[in-house]
């Protein structure tokens, strides 16, 4: 298989959509996503879509991803960011343009102008770690070694940046996931259990994996 590792761009924003999606998934039916913005798929789809193309940058903005690509387009690929500079404040920043763009107002979990209750749920930063999010691959290329190319790139991406440890959030049950980032150097730090995380999304919380750069 001819695989080429190069940073998203502009144009893989519907690829970058499904990914975040799939990602919020993980292994449960119902993500984070669509908790969050009480829509269909396709409109779950539509608001990514045009979240990773904002003017400003973010965490789910194309130009923190890195895919993989074969001739026929990406199949995976996954997030780096400085939570400092381009974590949720700078992302609750964005969406006004995002629904603009969509021509109507938010769902009533996020009308309030604040964060839905769901992202409290949602463990925080390590300081001074470089976090990995959104990690997805299409069904068809899974179990092909592929993520494990595109961490190693967004590791040393992270790396070069001078950070020294690099972050992971996973849901709690997730046991390959967890496995497979172990294999990369990562470890458990804690878990972070909620009531309300398990009601709405079927899992008891989420666990914070933490390795050395």
């Amino acid at each position: 298989m001819d695989l080429k590792i190069r940073n998203a761009r502009v144009d893989d924003a519907p690829f970058l959509a499904w990914l975040i999606l799939t990602a919020g998934r993980a292994h449960v039916k119902r993500g984070i996503w669509e908790v969050v913005l009480d829509q269909t798929e396709d409109d779950c789809l539509h608001f990514l879509e045009l979240l990773t193309m904002t003017t400003a940058p973010h965490l789910f903005h194309y130009s923190c991803f890195m895919v993989a690509e074969i001739e026929s387009g990406p199949v995976s690929g996954l997030g780096g960011y400085d939570p400092d500079i381009l974590g949720y404040p700078r992302l609750m920043e964005t969406l006004p343009e995002v629904y603009v763009k969509l021509g109507r107002l938010p769902a009533k979990k996020t009308a309030g102008g604040g964060p839905p209750r769901i992202t409290a749920c949602i463990p925080p930063s390590v300081k001074g770690a470089w976090v990995i999010d959104s990690v997805a691959t299409l069904p068809a290329f899974r179990r092909k070694g592929i993520v494990d190319r595109l961490l190693d790139s967004m590791l040393d991406l992270g790396r070069e940046k001078g950070f020294r440890q690099a972050q992971i959030s996973i849901y709690m049950g997730n046991t390959p996931a967890q496995h497979a980032y172990e294999k990369h150097g990562f470890r458990l730090l804690d878990e972070w259990p909620d009531p309300y995380f398990e009601k709405e999304i079927g899992s008891p919380g989420m666990a914070r994996l933490i390795c050395d750069l």
